[in-house]
């Protein structure tokens, strides 16, 4: 079971309010969110609420200020804990919206989606098995999305605003 503490000012001070699932809207427990304490489990958090705006991969450790955790602010209203998972990891990537154009399927991390894909936008995919964060830039940086299993007929469909996707990784095995 996760569990993770947010606190309003820097360094765990301020109003703390405790997680330990999915909260869709954490705006009437905290005003804003300058550190945090991930005490168990991997959790992605979001700049808006119902996991919408900037997303951040979070794992177990000490957060004292929100810059971290590569937070743009101190807004954060919605997280969701990423379940562990053990199984196979399978995610097929298209260059078109619908699944249209070249098409590849990967099984493991891609540190750079241009060096094996031979372009940056992905438009759409489909997790076929496992859970998987897309970064905007190679070696896993920049905004991040989560993508659990199912169909992303676009890019907007996990987030983006832009279909340029620099890197990915499976999520819950390590």
């Amino acid at each position: 079971m996760g569990k993770i503490i947010f606190y309003e000012d820097r360094n765990f001070g301020g109003r703390s309010y405790e997680c330990s699932s999915d909260s869709a809207d954490l705006h009437s427990h905290l005003s804003r969110c300058n550190s945090l304490r991930v005490q168990n489990g991997n959790w992605m958090l979001y700049e808006h609420p119902n996991y919408r705006g900037h997303q951040y991969y979070l794992r177990m450790g000490e957060y004292p200020e929100y810059q971290q955790w590569t937070g743009y602010n101190d807004s954060i209203r919605s997280c969701r804990m990423i379940p562990e998972y053990r199984g196979t990891f399978r995610i097929r990537l298209h260059e078109r919206s619908d699944f249209g154009g070249q098409m590849m399927d990967f099984t493991d991390d891609c540190p750079n989606v241009y060096d094996r894909f031979h372009f940056n936008d992905i438009h759409s995919c489909n997790v076929l098995d496992g859970h998987w964060i897309f970064y905007e830039e190679p070696n896993y940086k920049g905004r991040q999305y989560y993508l659990r299993s199912g169909e992303y007929r676009k890019y907007t469909d996990w987030g983006a605003m832009s279909p340029r996707v620099g890197s990915f990784r499976r999520m819950g095995y390590f």
